[in-house]
């Protein structure tokens, strides 16, 4: 998911979610942001933030996490204006920050961490980057980390499609996982999602031939838009399962299997709780 909460009331978020360059929020600058405004030729994303921003107070547990694993785990990443943004200049040197370079798993709004940290202690051979901005969810994922011995999992505190864009080298990635994105269920909001076809344009740029883009979302109507972009003509991916759309008659068809790898978390056991049915997806970078 793009946060590990989504909010409450997303009428509410336009103030603190910025539309367009002109109304973006002021935010804290970074020991590396940029404060004297953007270089010359560099601006705000096009698009609007798939994310809100909450509030980075850390409980003391999280804030011992943070102050002993994330000088190692999280990306000292450049900036440009914001806190969450990426110098377009920076690339991310694998063997540097893994200590070698082997098969890349990222996963977009990684959220507390369960997932990807329950991945990597699985599978030592690969390699880990979580995508979050939410400062707690990085410090819970850092916690667990520690707690699980794990070393192959790095952090990416920014804006996600600026990471896909500029900081991963085109095909570097054996992996791209957006689990429970925030829906943004109202007609007005749609365009704040995360999944569209210039994000996937961008899955598509850092996937190696034959990597996996897997998602899964509690949305029924999320998920059809979400197979509807992958599927479109100008779309770079094969669905791994292929089948009869869902549609409102039909809501179970169409999907793939539940992946084995996605364990179960918090977030999608009170999705469940409240009657929503997880919808998973798995496509593959032709």
């Amino acid at each position: 998911m793009e946060s590990s909460d989504r909010t409450p009331n997303p009428s509410d978020a336009d103030a603190a979610l910025p539309a367009s360059p002109g109304n973006a929020p002021e935010a804290s600058p970074s020991p590396t942001a940029s404060t004297g405004g953007a270089p010359a030729g560099v601006a705000f994303p096009r698009q609007p933030y798939s994310f809100v921003r909450r509030g980075d107070r850390l409980s003391p547990k999280r804030q011992k996490a943070w102050d002993e694993h994330a000088g190692e785990w999280v990306l000292d990443i450049p900036r440009v204006m914001t806190d969450t943004s990426v110098d377009p200049a920076y690339r991310l040197d694998r063997e540097a920050v893994f200590g070698r370079v082997a098969p890349l798993v990222v996963e977009v709004g990684s959220g507390l961490g369960e997932a990807i940290v329950s991945h990597a202690a699985a599978h030592p051979e690969l390699d880990h980057l979580a995508v979050e901005v939410y400062k707690p969810g990085v410090a819970d994922l850092l916690m667990k980390a520690a707690q699980a011995g794990v070393t192959n999992v790095r952090v990416a505190q920014a804006n996600a499609p600026e990471v896909l864009e500029h900081m991963l080298e085109p095909g570097s990635v054996h992996e791209l996982w957006v689990f429970f994105p925030d829906p943004w269920h109202k007609t007005r909001h749609h365009k704040r999602r995360l999944v569209s076809p210039g994000f996937a344009d961008l899955a598509a740029r850092v996937l190696e031939p034959g990597g996996l883009w897997r998602l899964a979302t509690d949305w029924q109507e999320y998920a059809v838009v979400m197979r509807e972009v992958l599927d479109g003509a100008d779309a770079d991916f094969e669905n791994a399962h292929p089948g009869p759309l869902a549609d409102d008659e039909h809501p179970d068809t169409g999907w793939a299997p539940r992946w084995e790898g996605r364990i179960l978390t918090s977030f999608e056991r009170k999705a469940t709780e409240a009657g929503r049915i997880p919808r998973d997806l798995t496509y593959r970078r032709r």
